[in-house]
């Protein structure tokens, strides 16, 4: 049984973070979500490809993502966009293209190396109307009601109180605002091997939680239209899996119906009604 304690585990994701945001996109691309569990695969696990969007930088990204939330976000010119987790600014930059000079992206990291990394690289675009915080996303450095849209990229799951972070992102919608967030979720349970295995759990794995558990905890909050815009199964080659199962386990595994997903999920926070007359607000 896995006794730490949730500021345990957020403490293990931040020093994973930190020395992440030290090493090369390769490396990062190479593990299991940059978790240091190397494998002689040559694909990328996770992350989508970026290089076709506007606004992308080759220096913030650092192959992190498991998806590509900006793509599906909806976002307009003129809105303020905030990214939770937002690494070395990738989404951030990408989002401010779609808002344009008019709008404002706020990158919230509770990674210092992170925030730094995500700065200069900011200040390598020239850009004014792009901030990053230091702060915890389950407790934002933001005022109520300041965001158009939210976006996140395989970061939810990294956060043991999930339910939290799904609170305060309603907190800082705007009425009418919406969230696209890319994440990872399970169909099946891991092995307890995987789940309890700190290495993977900052590596995007055994944070995440089923997908019916997932999708649940976003309608609790009170979002609406909740769908879920993408899916796709991730594959976890054998040389990592190796690390964390023997070979009968791991074959019971891959026979098994355990599945690790990618979804990009979409939901609105309701729009405030305004009473005017008669029945309107019945």
């Amino acid at each position: 049984m896995n006794t730490q304690t949730n500021d345990q585990l957020k403490e293990q994701v931040r020093q994973k973070y930190s020395e992440i945001a030290l090493q090369d996109k390769e490396t990062n691309q190479a593990s299991c979500c940059g978790s240091g569990c190397c494998s002689t695969e040559v694909y990328n696990i996770m992350s989508d490809d970026y290089t076709k969007l506007e606004g992308y930088m080759e220096d913030a990204d650092l192959g992190l993502g498991c998806g590509l939330p900006t793509q599906f976000a909806m976002i307009q010119k003129g809105d303020v966009v905030i990214d939770l987790g937002s690494g070395a600014g990738n989404d951030c930059f990408v989002a401010r293209n779609e808002t344009g000079e008019t709008g404002k992206v706020i990158g919230i990291d509770f990674t210092e190396a992170m925030i730094s990394k995500a700065r200069a690289n900011a200040e390598k675009l020239g850009l004014n109307n792009v901030e990053f915080r230091f702060g915890d996303i389950e407790k934002m450095p933001v005022t109520s009601q300041v965001a158009d849209v939210v976006i996140s990229n395989c970061v939810l799951n990294l956060v043991p109180d999930k339910y939290a972070v799904f609170k305060d992102i309603y907190r800082v919608l705007k009425p009418g605002g919406h969230f696209s967030i890319s994440d990872v979720v399970l169909v099946g349970d891991l092995p307890p091997q995987l789940k309890n295995a700190a290495e993977m759990y900052a590596g995007c794995v055994s944070g995440a939680v089923q997908k019916e558990v997932y999708l649940e905890l976003i309608k609790t909050t009170g979002f609406k239209n909740i769908t879920v815009q993408k899916e796709k199964p991730i594959v976890i080659p054998d040389d990592i899996l190796s690390n964390y199962l023997d070979e009968a386990e791991l074959s019971n595994y891959r026979s098994s119906q355990t599945g690790i997903f990618s979804i990009t999920v979409y939901a609105d926070k309701p729009a405030e009604k305004t009473c005017c007359s008669g029945d309107c607000c019945n």
